[in-house]
């Protein structure tokens, strides 16, 4: 199989400048123009005298090191958190950037999809856009106008086909440069995390073509945060850390390799104490400390399936409030809502709470997870107003298997994310035969 893509020490560096601070950081106009004037003064007065401002520069590599070779035909997922590189890499690739070192060799034709309307003019039309994006590409009339019906039904814009794009919605501008993209047969397909923009429905759709492309021979480049995305379309993917390449395996590998790095860094003790110290000011509720515990270990990462999981959150009730809770929520790393539970669920009706300190524990019981990934997402909210800091409090858990879950083997995987041991009673029947 030849080489669709291949990388050799590719680096990107960038010069960061920083400026001396100044003790007018904030000023208002009045005190910006006052000082502009007596500067311009004292420069008429000592002409020759020096106001510059002390400057220093940095290097900052995006990217350093990168190397890795990708065949016709492969469906490679790139990994990482915000600011790892990812986008930095598809724009080297996408030859919207260069590389400040190394070499990069590219046998195909290449489409980019790196953000929404990437490679369309607004002020044009989206019929004149998609003739646009396939002269881009390389490609003659003739095989745009085959390829045109099929475009614009994948896209669904038939309706606003002569309108100027920049009259477009983000979801209509993606569904458009996805459907250019995938449609006017690049050999080499790159898409960025800009499929999240549009509907689930849209993004299914999309799934289904690039897994189409890739059993047709087409190479593709996905960046995602979605790892069962990554997982289902991927038979490989690396993962990008502080700008080198961290891991580079089959994607199932990877994304355990992601998940389990996350914990790594998960929130400590003392970042969450921070984090929870910043917060913004609430007129009603205030958060004062969240603990996740067992075996009598407070805050855990990394637990036991075989025990109870206890979650303690405290807090201060400033002024009497109707319907105001505390809860938790549970999500597994697609970000599927698992469990979602309050401290009034036992109330009929809608409480009151009264102003003071609180503190409020529930138990996850043991044998419920399965051993896996999950992120436990805490906060408060008041019914039917609002919610206080939501998806501020985020904290990782992985779960080792210790105790009982539903499956018989070992070597068997688990093919649900809460795996609750159910105890089944099973008896055998005896038949009884009578004479005829």
């Amino acid at each position: 199989m030849s080489t669709a893509i291949k990388v050799e020490n590719l680096g990107k560096k960038y010069i960061i400048q920083h400026q001396e601070q100044s003790r007018y950081q904030y000023n208002s106009l009045g005190e910006s123009l006052s000082r502009g004037i007596k500067s311009l003064g004292k420069n008429l007065l000592h002409p020759f005298h020096s106001n510059t401002k002390t400057e220093s520069a940095e290097e900052f590599w995006a990217l350093k090191d990168i190397n890795f070779e990708i065949k016709q035909g492969d469906r490679v997922g790139i990994i990482g958190r915000n600011g790892a590189g990812k986008s930095t890499l598809l724009k080297i690739l996408s030859r919207i950037t260069h590389p400040s070192t190394g070499r990069i060799t590219i046998n195909g034709r290449v489409s980019s999809l790196l953000e929404v309307g990437t490679g369309f003019h607004p002020e044009l039309t989206g019929r004149e856009n998609i003739f646009l994006n396939g002269a881009i590409l390389g490609m003659h009339k003739k095989e745009i106008q085959r390829k045109f019906d099929e475009i614009v039904d994948f896209a669904e814009v038939e309706k606003f086909l002569d309108t100027p794009v920049k009259h477009y919605s983000s979801g209509m501008y993606v569904r458009l440069a996805f459907a250019v993209a995938a449609h006017l047969e690049p050999e080499i397909l790159i898409v960025d995390e800009v499929l999240a923009v549009g509907d689930m429905q849209f993004q299914k759709k999309c799934m289904g073509k690039i897994d189409d492309m890739g059993i047709n021979g087409r190479t593709i480049l996905f960046v995602s945060h979605n790892m069962q995305a990554i997982q289902q379309l991927c038979n490989r993917a690396f993962v990008i850390k502080n700008g080198r390449k961290a891991i580079d395996e089959n994607s199932s590998r990877s994304v355990e390799f992601y998940l389990q790095d996350g914990l790594a860094q998960a929130n400590t003790r003392s970042k969450l104490t921070q984090i929870i110290a910043n917060l913004p000011q609430d007129p009603v509720f205030r958060l004062l400390n969240v603990d996740i515990s067992q075996n009598n270990s407070s805050f855990c990462s990394s637990i036991e399936n075989g025990k109870p999981v206890d979650i303690s959150i405290e807090y201060q009730v400033i002024q009497k409030t109707v319907g105001l809770r505390v809860y938790f929520e549970l999500y597994d790393n697609q970000e599927t809502l698992l469990i979602r539970s309050c401290n009034d669920e036992d109330n009929e009706g809608i409480p009151t709470v009264e102003p003071g300190k609180y503190i409020s524990k529930v138990a996850i019981p043991a044998d419920w997870l399965a051993p896996v990934s999950y992120l436990l997402r805490l906060g408060a909210t008041i019914f039917n107003v609002r919610n206080i800091y939501p998806n501020e409090i985020e904290i990782p858990l992985h779960v080792e298997r210790t105790g009982k879950s539903n499956r018989a083997y070992l070597c068997e995987p688990i093919r649900s994310k809460l795996a609750p041991a159910f105890y089944w009673d099973t008896k055998k029947i005896k038949l009884i035969l009578t004479a005829k």
